[in-house]
């Protein structure tokens, strides 16, 4: 088993999640990371990072709506590295759900996703992070305060995740901290994305007149993480300076 500090991440295959983890490898963390679907670039990054440290990184999938399947994430990961220092709960659906088109599959899905996916996994987790003295970081979103037209389940569920961060915060202490990282207009959409708002409207809005960078909010991640040890119970927007103006 190595030395090395172990990180937990959901939903790291691309995008935020991916530059996650390339972060916290860059500054010594070996990686387990987990991917729903994206086997492909779940491995191709496994690769390169195994190739940057060998036996750094391992993939696990997971369907993180089975409570038995979040429960062996954290029993796997533990085998594998032999502990956690640090849990990332990233992964997220994200989609409108307009009023009168709403579903239960669509509940199901945003509040699995973004809340009782993260309170599970946090909860098989903590007695392992209990021993390292660690961390768990949610990444959230500037829309669990700021509602979004047509986003109201996903709202929801972000702002459960939002107190979920907090009151955590104070059940894991004092041998684990807990905060959150609320992104806001951080990476533009993918192609043929529709759940985003027009990215003009955005910037409009962003007195930094720009959007960040998957980095702005890994590098967040990494400072809880590794520079903040009277630090919990928080989270951090990372928004351009959004969230100051109306």
């Amino acid at each position: 088993m190595s030395n090395n500090p172990t990180l937990l991440i959901t939903g790291a295959a691309k995008r935020l999640g991916a530059e996650t983890a390339q972060i916290f490898h860059d500054n010594g963390y070996d990686i387990a990371l987990h991917y729903r679907q994206s086997k492909a670039p779940a491995l191709l990054l496994a690769e390169r990072l195994n190739n940057i440290r060998a036996n750094s990184c391992e993939i696990f999938a997971a369907d993180l709506d089975q409570l038995n399947e979040i429960e062996k994430l954290a029993t796997d990961t533990v085998q594998r590295f032999g502990k956690i220092d640090t849990l990332i709960n990233n992964a997220s659906s994200f989609y409108p759900t307009k009023i009168g088109t709403a579903t239960e599959q669509h509940w199901n899905d945003l509040i699995s996703s973004n809340m009782k996916a993260p309170f599970f996994l946090s909860q098989a987790c903590a007695p392992y992070l209990q021993k390292t003295k660690g961390c768990i970081i949610n990444i959230v979103d500037i829309y669990s305060e700021k509602a979004l037209t047509n986003h109201t389940i996903y709202c929801m569920a972000k702002a459960g995740l939002s107190m979920m961060t907090q009151s955590l915060a104070l059940e894991l202490a004092p041998n684990v901290r807990v905060n959150g990282v609320s992104p806001g207009a951080i990476l533009q959409p993918s192609e043929g994305d529709l759940a985003m708002p027009d990215q003009t409207t955005i910037l409009a809005k962003i007195p930094l007149a720009r959007t960040g960078e998957a980095s702005d909010i890994a590098n967040t991640a990494l400072f809880l993480a590794t520079n903040a040890p009277y630090i919990s119970g928080q989270i951090i927007s990372v928004d351009g300076g959004r969230t100051a103006g109306a």
